[in-house]
């Protein structure tokens, strides 16, 4: 039987290796772009084998959306208990326009490292990752909160099609719309979606 104290130190020295993966990780994927970083070079930087790195993360996904999740992390603190209109404090509808039009922005911003890493994520990873979860949630709750009759859960996938990776790069980059009419576009799509038409973007 592992004794507690030798169970705590296998945990200890397992979050360690964790916490050094993927900073050697980020590292390399300010220095080069997520596109440009293998597997190996991570091991390397970070002074394991390979095989620790995929027994921790499965595959190359697994470390993109541990790191994401990193990357994340700020915005997620800014729309859950940040200021309004993002963070509480401000109408559903309201926090549901900052919501979207922010996200738009941080995919249109080519030093994002969430929108860069997020890229190099297959559809379904990305979706049922804990950033995709979590932007659903959001979104869900906020009809929800706004009083909005219907699927809340099915509506929240709808209104994120919208403002996800796809569609808002072909949209900016593919057919050169600019970022203020694609928001102008998620805007007008809350109003649709709520019936609320004093919801407004910039905030007043």
């Amino acid at each position: 039987m592992t004794a507690p104290d030798d169970v705590t130190a296998e945990r200890a020295d397992a979050a360690r290796n964790r916490a050094r993966l993927l900073e050697a990780a980020a590292r390399l994927v300010a220095e080069r772009g997520a596109e440009h970083v293998t597997m190996q070079e991570v091991a390397e930087a970070a002074g394991v084998g390979k095989g620790t790195l995929f027994r921790r993360f499965g595959d190359r996904d697994g470390l993109l959306i541990a790191l994401l999740g990193e990357a994340e992390a700020e915005f997620e603190e800014a729309y859950v208990s940040g200021a309004p209109p993002l963070g509480p404090g401000a109408p559903a509808g309201d926090r549901l326009v900052a919501f979207g039009c922010a996200l738009i922005e941080r995919i249109a911003a080519d030093t994002d490292l969430g929108a860069a890493l997020g890229r190099q994520v297959i559809h379904e990873r990305r979706h049922a990752s804990r950033t995709g979860s979590a932007f659903h949630r959001h979104v869900s709750t906020l009809l929800g909160e706004a009083g909005v009759d219907g699927d809340h859960d099915m509506l929240a996938h709808a209104l994120l099609a919208f403002a996800n990776f796809e569609t808002t790069d072909y949209l900016h980059v593919g057919c050169g719309i600019p970022v203020a009419r694609l928001q102008a576009t998620w805007v007008d799509l809350v109003r649709r979606v709520t019936t609320d038409r004093q919801v407004s973007w910039p905030p007043r």
